[in-house]
């Protein structure tokens, strides 16, 4: 599939994971990559692989947290590989910790990877995007913890039901621009992320390492693990052309989760 060529995208958070299969995917499908993350040896690995497949990519060691950083990346990315298109807001971080007991070092750390990470590469990309004077393409991470909040995880939950607002918000806002705003919403991927929340849970609720992500995965409807290839799909439409009229929306993409 080429529906892609000719386009330059942007992925935060794209050493590993979830944002690394993003961006393989939209290579895939033609688009050069500029890769953001603070791996830097993980991101050198990343755009080998997309240079594999015949796709220029390029790297920036950026913290989402600084709104100058996010900017320079998007400015970067046009320099580099000749345009810009597709803004892809991945990079996020899980926390595990009843709401009674979180602490405001925590609450800070979250919403700005999370939440300001999103709105500074929401600004950046619309920035770009009417200064070039064309139509772009915006795309948040959210979550199934965005629709149904979870205990354990309720900040967490907070902050991807905030990506949920941010994206309805600026859907409104850029529409007379041509830019379209929509987040996808990920359930159990397995990852270094779920590892991370697994060990969380073990270590408040005593349950057996690998204990909940089996539980997790025992509610998926389709029987298994979300891959970040699942998302990756996802995401794909939401960047190509058979998306353009669609703006404002987190889709679901859980193998029957939570439903909508």
């Amino acid at each position: 599939m080429a529906q892609l060529n000719g386009k330059v995208a942007l992925v935060t958070g794209s050493a590993q994971g979830i944002g690394r299969g993003i961006a393989l995917r939209l290579a895939q499908d033609g688009a050069d990559i500029c890769l953001v993350d603070q791996k830097a040896d993980k991101l050198s690995q990343v755009a080998a692989e997309i240079e594999a497949r015949g796709r220029k990519a390029t790297t920036v060691v950026a913290d989402v947290t600084d709104r100058s950083q996010v900017f320079a990346a998007v400015d970067h990315a046009e320099k580099t590989l000749g345009g810009f298109d597709i803004m892809v807001n991945n990079a996020g971080i899980a926390q595990v910790e009843a709401l009674c007991n979180v602490t405001k070092e925590q609450l800070d750390r979250i919403f700005s990877i999370n939440v300001y990470g999103v709105l500074w590469g929401i600004q950046a990309a619309a920035a770009k995007f009417k200064a070039r004077k064309q139509r772009g393409k915006i795309i948040s991470a959210s979550s199934i913890a965005g629709h149904d909040a979870f205990a354990m995880i309720g900040v967490y939950s907070a902050t991807k039901f905030a990506v949920r607002a941010l994206t309805q918000a600026a859907a409104r806002e850029l529409a007379a621009d041509g830019i379209t705003v929509n987040a996808y919403c990920p359930g159990v991927v397995g990852t270094d992320m779920w590892l991370e929340i697994d060990a969380g849970f073990a270590k408040l609720t005593g349950a057996a390492s690998g204990e909940t992500y089996k539980k997790y995965c025992e509610g998926i409807a389709l029987g298994r693990a979300e891959t970040p290839d699942d998302v990756a799909c996802l995401v794909s439409y939401l960047a190509g052309p058979d998306s353009d009229y669609m703006t404002g929306q987190a889709v679901l993409i859980d193998g029957g989760m939570v439903y909508r």
